[in-house]
């Protein structure tokens, strides 16, 4: 049986291992909240108002700039709020307070994809003064993943549907339906396409060889020849009119030219001028009334002496109409060339003279 002393003994040991492990567990503590303002920092409590907590709960970091500086301490409904019915209460350490302004925004971001939601408080554009205890932020509300989701649906369903259609249109084609799928998978196209290929392969080599009219042009150094000549034939005829030699040369560069179309420009001014006066022939004709009406009436009788030269009336008229008149010239010039001709064949029945001596 142990000993008074040696059961005090054991009980110290034990008394030092427990306070020995309180003391740890304390410094763990004390460590894993440091980030938070330590076990015993000051706390301050911040809230915000949001549409939907997006699977926020107690406890959850609370960030700036991503920098976790605090935690969740309470979600709850305010029915007061409604638009945004949801409030957030922070609790932050008190060391942060000169870098949150009472302009910081707060927002609910997710860790990841599917990681989960924390607080994260936006301090960079803020300009106000600094929070204190029980402030509100204003918040800044960002779309969950559901909400993408909800958002996205319709695009998705769009994009089910163009592949299906796209499905179909390459089953068609596999299945030789319509022109495209003949001429995929129609061998002859194949086949042609090869020769074509061969053909155009060959016709390039002749017209690199210098064969055939396109060929000579391209590999052929007299077109180049003939076209430089030409070039250089139209350089200086260039250069000659600009010289002024030659009549377009002077017709370009002769001042009298101009001088000459200036004169008659002035001429011709003055003769329009006078006969828009009415002097002159040319102005009667333009502005004496007296002038037009006997124009006019000369028209007039020239008309009714065309009208009867037409209809056959008087000499000339029967001149212009009676074919009879045509007839006599006709017979007139047969008769006379069958004479010519009788006289040609016995001129000495025709060509007879007698000569009589009293």
């Amino acid at each position: 049986m142990p000993s008074q002393q040696e059961v005090r003994w054991s009980q110290l040991k034990v008394g030092v291992l427990v306070i020995a492990s309180l003391i740890i567990l304390v410094a763990l503590i004390f460590l894993m909240s440091s980030n938070t303002g330590g076990l015993f920092g000051g706390k301050l409590d911040l809230r915000s108002y949001f549409e939907n907590s997006a699977g926020l709960k107690r406890g959850a970091p609370v960030n700036l700039e991503g920098v976790t500086i605090g935690s969740v301490k309470d979600i709850r409904i305010i029915p007061g709020h409604k638009q945004t019915p949801v409030e957030v209460i922070m609790s932050v350490s008190n060391k942060y307070q000169r870098m949150i302004h009472v302009d910081s925004r707060s927002s609910l971001d997710t860790i990841g994809v599917l990681g989960d939601t924390v607080v994260d408080i936006e301090s960079t554009s803020a300009t106000g003064p600094p929070v204190q205890n029980n402030s509100e932020l204003p918040t800044n509300e960002t779309p969950n993943l559901s909400d993408v989701i909800k958002s996205s649906q319709g695009t998705i369903e769009q994009l089910n549907l163009i592949l299906s259609k796209v499905n179909s249109i390459v089953d068609a084609l596999n299945s030789n339906k319509g022109s495209i799928g003949s001429l995929i998978n129609d061998p002859d196209l194949y086949n042609k396409s090869v020769q074509t290929v061969t053909e155009l392969q060959k016709l390039v080599d002749q017209i690199g060889n210098g064969k055939g009219s396109i060929g000579k042009l391209i590999a052929d150094d007299s077109l180049y020849n003939h076209i430089n000549d030409t070039v250089n034939k139209l350089d200086a005829i260039t250069n000659q009119v600009d010289q002024g030699k030659g009549t377009i040369g002077k017709l370009l560069k002769d001042e009298t030219l101009a001088d000459n179309l200036n004169q008659s420009v002035v001429n011709a001014n003055k003769l329009l001028a006078g006969i828009n006066a009415g002097q002159g022939g040319l102005g009667m004709i333009a502005k004496d009334p007296a002038f037009a009406a006997k124009l006019r009436d000369t028209v007039d009788k020239l008309d009714s002496i065309l009208s009867q030269v037409n209809s056959g009336q008087g000499t000339i008229g029967k001149l212009m109409q009676d074919p009879s008149l045509y007839n006599n010239a006709d017979q007139m010039l047969t008769e006379s060339r069958n004479l010519v001709a009788a006289i040609r064949e016995n001129p000495k029945k025709y060509l007879t003279f007698r000569v009589r001596v009293f």
